[in-house]
Protein backbone atom coordinates (compact mmCIF):
# COMPACT_ATOMS: atom_id res chain seq x y z
CA UNK A 1 0.00 0.00 0.00
CA UNK A 2 1.21 3.36 -0.71
CA UNK A 3 1.83 6.26 1.79
CA UNK A 4 0.81 9.73 1.30
CA UNK A 5 2.83 11.69 3.87
CA UNK A 6 1.27 14.83 2.87
CA UNK A 7 -2.21 13.36 4.78
CA UNK A 8 -1.84 11.89 8.45
CA UNK A 9 -4.47 9.75 9.72
CA UNK A 10 -4.97 7.94 12.76
CA UNK A 11 -8.07 6.16 12.11
CA UNK A 12 -7.10 2.52 11.14
CA UNK A 13 -10.66 1.43 10.71
CA UNK A 14 -10.83 3.07 7.34
CA UNK A 15 -9.99 1.39 4.46
CA UNK A 16 -7.36 4.09 3.13
CA UNK A 17 -5.25 4.03 6.38
CA UNK A 18 -1.77 3.26 5.69
CA UNK A 19 -1.63 0.14 8.31
CA UNK A 20 1.79 0.46 9.14
CA UNK A 21 2.67 4.25 9.60
CA UNK A 22 -0.49 6.55 10.81
CA UNK A 23 -0.94 8.56 6.89
CA UNK A 24 -3.51 8.02 4.57
CA UNK A 25 -2.88 6.01 1.53
CA UNK A 26 -5.50 8.16 -0.79
CA UNK A 27 -3.83 11.11 -3.12
CA UNK A 28 -6.42 13.37 -1.55
CA UNK A 29 -8.96 13.49 0.74
CA UNK A 30 -12.32 15.03 0.76
CA UNK A 31 -13.59 16.91 3.94
CA UNK A 32 -16.91 18.39 4.36
CA UNK A 33 -18.70 20.92 7.16
CA UNK A 34 -21.36 18.36 9.29
CA UNK A 35 -22.73 21.46 10.91
CA UNK A 36 -24.30 25.19 8.67
CA UNK A 37 -20.81 27.12 9.55
CA UNK A 38 -17.98 24.68 10.75
CA UNK A 39 -16.45 26.80 13.54
CA UNK A 40 -14.35 23.90 14.89
CA UNK A 41 -12.76 20.61 14.76
CA UNK A 42 -15.77 18.81 15.89
CA UNK A 43 -18.16 20.23 13.15
CA UNK A 44 -16.32 18.55 9.81
CA UNK A 45 -15.60 14.96 9.02
CA UNK A 46 -13.25 13.31 6.65
CA UNK A 47 -15.46 12.72 3.59
CA UNK A 48 -13.36 9.97 2.11
CA UNK A 49 -13.49 7.71 5.03
CA UNK A 50 -14.48 4.22 4.18
CA UNK A 51 -14.82 1.82 6.84
CA UNK A 52 -12.38 -1.51 6.53
CA UNK A 53 -14.89 -3.51 9.64
CA UNK A 54 -17.54 -5.36 7.56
Amino acid sequence: MKINNSIGCTVEECKYHAKNQDYCSLDKIQVTKNAAQARNQKETDCHSFESELR
